[in-house]
């Protein structure tokens, strides 16, 4: 490993395999890690960083490397944690953006601070929690969210950004958006603040924890036991990707208008399909791509988990070219059949 530069560790010609929950496999032409706000600005101030594009890396849980990456890989390993205050309704607790998310939930819960049980066992860091606006089991990152900070990869500055200017969406934020106004590329997040209601009711209207509740008898459990459930779903359906590569959930559940939804139920009704608050309906892309066929399958070394029809995986050796070819393989198949265009969720490099 090269000396510090500028306080900063470059390195040179770095696999990427092990920094990616699929294992696929790249090379870092440049790689940077920063453990600080002072490192961000430092990768600024650089001469040979400060100007280049950079690919902001976290545990690379939603990442699809197809190619080696061209820009300056940022490598954020940021830690700590922290109660910011406690107000009469609700604490709000402070993560470094490189802790382990399932981490940080498990945390707040040994604390007696619930309202992220049902985000448990997201693969990912903290800092890549807002980017994606993650969610799971009727909870989405933006219902705990209080604000973030963030460094400005252009001026160095540091900033405080709210849920309104995270612009969140489903699957989406500010910092996934390349266009006017977007901040992909164009920003480091390093502390996430999140706001955790005491009086918080459990969130059970999914259908895998209203089974929990038929099953056990359990009408209002508490936060740990939704946390235990929740543990137990994950893995009873997802891969782990230290023993096969995944990156959870590859595509979105799209969302439908009412008469759309009506229709495809005429015709399956059987679709697993949520009602949301605007009217419109939330299909299960899962269920979507099972009915196609698709489960168990594979294109090269890799494969549709047999267990579950949303998780690709990386059945060894993989390429990222070879997911792309089954993942638009199943976008024809599915959009053949419903109508509906599948969109991927993780990032394409």
């Amino acid at each position: 490993m090269p000396p510090p530069a500028n306080g900063l560790t470059i390195e040179r010609g770095v696999s990427l395999r092990a920094y990616n929950t699929f294992g696929l496999p790249a090379v870092a032409h440049t790689l940077v890690r920063v453990a600080s706000d002072i490192d961000v600005r430092r990768v600024v101030d650089h001469r040979e960083l400060g100007r280049a594009k950079k690919l902001i890396l976290g545990a690379g849980s939603n990442l699809i490397l197809s190619r080696d990456p061209l820009d300056v890989v940022v490598r954020v390993e940021i830690m700590g944690r922290r109660l910011v205050r406690a107000d009469a309704d609700a604490v709000v607790v402070e993560a470094g953006a490189g802790e382990t998310w399932h981490d940080v939930v498990a945390w707040a819960l040994e604390q007696g601070w619930p309202g992220l049980e049902n985000l448990a066992l997201i693969p990912g860091t903290v800092g890549a929690a807002p980017v994606q606006n993650i969610g799971a089991y009727g909870v989405e990152l933006k219902d705990r969210f209080d604000s973030l900070d963030a460094v400005d990869l252009v001026t160095g500055r540091g900033v405080t950004l709210d849920a309104a200017a995270c612009r969140f969406g489903y699957r989406d934020s500010v910092f996934k958006r390349t266009g006017f106004g977007g901040l992909a590329g164009k920003s480091v997040i390093t502390r996430v603040r999140l706001r955790l209601p005491r009086a918080a009711a459990p969130v059970l209207g999914y259908l895998d924890l209203e089974r929990k509740v038929a099953e056990t008898g359990i009408r209002a459990p508490d936060a740990r036991t939704v946390f235990d459930w929740v543990c137990a779903i994950r893995r009873s359906k997802l891969p782990d990707p230290r023993e096969l590569g995944n990156v959870g959930s590859f595509f979105k559940n799209p969302v439908v208008s009412a008469e759309q939804c009506k229709d495809i139920i005429a015709r399956d009704p059987h679709i697993v399909h949520y009602a949301l608050a605007d009217g419109s309906f939330k299909l299960a892309a899962g269920w979507l791509i099972d009915a196609c066929g698709w489960k168990g399958k594979s294109i090269g070394r890799a494969g549709v988990y047999d267990k579950q029809a949303l998780v690709l995986v990386n059945r060894g050796g993989a390429s990222g070219a070879e997911v792309l070819v089954l993942a638009r393989a199943i976008q024809e198949s599915v959009y053949g059949r419903f109508g509906i265009r599948l969109e991927p969720e993780p990032v394409v490099v």
